[in-house]
């Protein structure tokens, strides 16, 4: 297994995310955008993960050749990206960030089926393998943090920038695994999604991935607003990541030992406590903290646990578009749609209305979750 090279790919990847996802709605606001633009803006960058993934996936899996599409998408990402330095109107700033994001949020799902390939039979080993991708998240939102107060925020594309041209480098170094023939494709994937339990797991990641909207979108402005600089929130963001990386390096051990169930119902009645804290302490500092270091279950636990079930059900030809799927039914589907609500609704309530509705819908899909161990033949999870 090309260990490092896999971990390379994914800490530029994550270094990416690490500049995106705090920094992209504070360089948005500072263009002048009001929340509702921005919570649009951001949700077109969620909502592309709908059909890019599982597009892309749909050819390398009829090809075989999943790192070449990997590839491909890279470099286009990096081009349609250039669009930003051309005009920050609200439209065109839309039309960009729908083109750089169907070539970017194809890469990943890609890359999660190709390392899972490499893992073999060993595929709670995983975390060990993305922790690199968590680290590179670290640095990348530290760096840019301390640096934003003094270079300003057009720093933040020009960043972005440079991490796509890394991971064009490092797709190119990284070829496609060798999978398993012997493995059956499991027949049609409409007929795996039809199972109740992947159904209940769709739903589930569907709402996990909604109540992080606010928190995707509005968080570093909601702490902005409490004169927290920009320092502070680079770190805040890292600690969150920090606790993640920790937790990925005890997963391939708590993964055999307490099962994916158990270990998804944690995560998400740990994520409900999280958004409920966010809400209502923000001017705590100490109750901050605490509650970034609860990203450890609410993204790291949840995402490893995904990641397998999903590699679980989808087999043979189907892994592909099953982590495709998994990317655009949470990411894409609900991450859209609660960036969207929440950014309809940030000016009209208050932050602790909208993070207390975030909660509410992770402790849905908690309810889910506890719903389908209680059917009866139901041992999948």
């Amino acid at each position: 297994m090309p260990y490092w090279r896999l971990s390379g790919f994914y800490w530029f990847y994550f270094a990416s995310l690490g500049i995106v996802v705090p920094y992209w709605a504070l360089y948005l606001s500072s263009l002048g955008f009001d929340a509702k633009s921005i919570g649009e803006l951001m949700a077109i960058l969620m909502a592309t993960k709908i059909i890019a993934p599982y597009l892309w996936s749909w050819i390398a899996d009829h090809t075989g050749h999943c790192m070449k599409i990997i590839r491909i998408a890279s470099i286009c990402s990096a081009i349609t990206f250039l669009g930003v330095f051309i005009d920050s109107s609200f439209w065109w700033l839309a039309v960009v960030m729908l083109l750089f994001s169907f070539f970017w949020n194809a890469t990943l799902p890609q890359f999660e089926a190709n390392t899972m390939n490499y893992l073999g039979e060993n595929t709670h080993k995983y975390s060990v393998v993305r922790l690199w991708g968590s680290l590179g998240f670290v640095i990348a939102v530290i760096v840019i943090g301390a640096l934003l107060d003094e270079f300003g925020y057009q720093l933040i594309p020009l960043s972005v920038l440079l991490m796509y041209v890394f991971i064009i480098m490092f797709s190119f170094v990284v070829e496609d695994a060798p999978q398993n023939k012997q493995v059956d494709d499991s027949g049609s994937i409409l007929s795996v999604m039809k199972q109740p339990p992947v159904m209940a797991l769709l739903l589930v990641c569907f709402l996990m991935q909604m109540s992080h909207g606010p928190y995707y979108t509005f968080y570093s402005i909601y702490l902005k607003q409490f004169n927290y600089s920009s320092a502070t929130l680079g770190w805040l963001w890292a600690l969150g990541v920090i606790a993640e990386i920790i937790l990925f390096m005890f997963m391939h051990k708590l993964m055999p030992r307490y099962g994916a169930r158990f270990l998804l119902k944690i995560a998400l009645l740990l994520t409900t406590l999280r958004w409920l804290l966010i809400g209502n302490f923000v001017d705590n500092l100490t109750v901050v903290i605490f509650s970034q270091f609860l990203h450890a279950a609410s993204f790291g636990l949840f995402h490893a646990v995904a990641i397998a079930l999903f590699h679980r059900h989808f087999t043979g030809k189907l892994q592909g578009r099953g982590q495709a799927l998994y990317s655009a039914v949470s990411f894409g589907a609900g991450g859209a749609v609660g960036t969207l609500l929440s950014g309809a609704y940030w000016d009209v309530y208050s932050p602790p209305i909208i993070f207390a509705a975030a909660a509410g819908a992770s402790f849905l899909a908690l309810l889910v979750a506890f719903k389908l161990s209680a059917e009866k033949g139901v041992t999948t999870y």
